[in-house]
């Protein structure tokens, strides 16, 4: 008989975490900066898990935060533009030796000018100019509409700063590196004339690669001119965004290093990462076996009850192998025993239909939000399960 181990809510955070917190003693440090003045921080005493940067407090929002919202297009792409990032910087700066902190060095006004085309760039000088193509022709005149979207597209939608801190003496930190992501389009959206129809024109993979890679060099340039990021490794990763409509988020393909003191980007290093839309109709080979393990887990949930609604899966690959699984399930019915009997019997039917190796979240929502949470380790046979008062 499987077991069940039912968790209070003072450790659902932990669950979401995935792991077992270890705790260690608070550190208050401070924090080297090119300010005048000292900053006073501290150095959490929970760490999740090896795979979770300690966060510094007091926490420090990125400078430019609020362009995430206007620049990436669903808020799938959102969390995991921030979320892979973190994923790729853990290759150069480890967990045990760096603290995470949003980015504090790009600030908003810079950002939006970097993310402007070349021709609509101010006077502030060459560091601050768009890093998107002109949308002038030779003669310095407006392109129409279809010939920009076809010959100059805005390649580059959203830039993301993260900072790596790491000792410098027995109460000092320092930062040790920077990470910078760029979001970049693969669908151009444009309208042909004001307040018309908006049209489509699929960026082409290889030129976005190389244009992204391009891009990349130039924000190390400006970097490498800003004293305080002189002499710091700066990871640099490429992220193709998904179509607007998408309900899975786009990936990060490829990235690079840049050593210290360097203004040279390192070798690029591909990146094979996917996220899939469960159930498929027509599912790829790579992705057979587990859709037809997804469509038995809804199956025998459709069986529990006659008119439920829908169950939506999202697989995420890493080298053509399924490394996590994560469902929602909506449910219309909101009675205590009802959702406690619901979460067993779902619970069951997951042990028993989906893949063991991997880890597998299942979140129970209605229309009064979450329900209950189920969180299962890979390869593990006992799931962590809660129900929210």
């Amino acid at each position: 008989m499987k077991r069940f181990r039912w968790l209070s809510a003072i450790v659902a955070a932990a669950v979401l975490a995935g792991c077992t917190p270890s705790i260690s003693p608070e550190e208050e440090v401070i924090q080297e900066s090119d300010k005048e003045k000292a900053e006073m921080t501290i150095i959490p005493n929970l760490a999740l898990s090896d795979n979770y940067y300690k966060t510094l407090i007091p926490y420090k929002q990125s400078a430019s935060r609020g362009l995430v919202v206007s620049n990436i297009h669903t808020k799938y792409d959102m969390k995991e533009v921030e979320t892979g990032l973190m994923r790729l910087s853990q290759h150069e700066f480890n967990t045990e030796d760096y603290y995470f902190q949003e980015g504090q060095y790009l600030s908003e006004d810079t950002v939006r000018y970097w993310l402007a085309r070349e021709n609509q760039t101010t006077d502030k000088g060459p560091e601050y100019k768009g890093l998107n193509p002109s949308s002038l022709d030779a003669n310095g005149k407006e392109l129409d509409p279809t010939t920009k979207a076809k010959e100059a597209p805005v390649y580059l939608a959203h830039l993301v700063e993260q900072n790596y801190l790491t000792k410098s003496g027995e109460d000092k930190v320092k930062l040790g590196g920077i990470s910078i992501g760029l979001a970049l389009n693969s669908i151009y959206y444009y309208q042909k004339e004001q307040y018309g129809e908006y049209y489509e024109e699929k960026i082409d993979d290889a030129k976005l690669e190389k244009i992204g890679k391009e891009m990349a060099q130039e924000v190390v340039n400006r970097l490498r001119q800003r004293p305080e990021l002189a002499n710091v490794p700066i990871v640099i990763g490429l992220f193709k965004q998904k179509a607007r409509n998408a309900i899975v988020p786009g990936t990060y393909f490829a990235y690079s290093v840049t050593e210290a003191n360097s203004s040279k980007l390192g070798e690029w290093t591909k990146i094979n990462e996917e996220y899939v839309t469960l159930p498929m109709s027509s599912p790829e080979e790579v992705y057979r076996e587990l859709n037809d393990k997804f469509q038995n887990f809804k199956q025998d949930i459709d069986e529990y009850f006659s008119n439920f609604t829908s169950v939506i899966g999202q697989g995420f690959y890493q080298d053509n192998k399924l490394s996590s699984l994560k469902i929602e399930v909506p449910i219309q019915f909101y009675g205590t025993a009802e959702i406690i009997g619901f979460t067993q019997y779902l619970t069951g039917v997951m042990l028993k239909e989906l893949p063991n190796d991997i880890q597998i979240t299942v979140s129970v929502t209605s229309s009064n939000g979450a329900e209950a949470l189920i969180k299962k380790e890979a390869n593990k046979d006992e799931p962590f399960v809660h129900i929210y008062n």
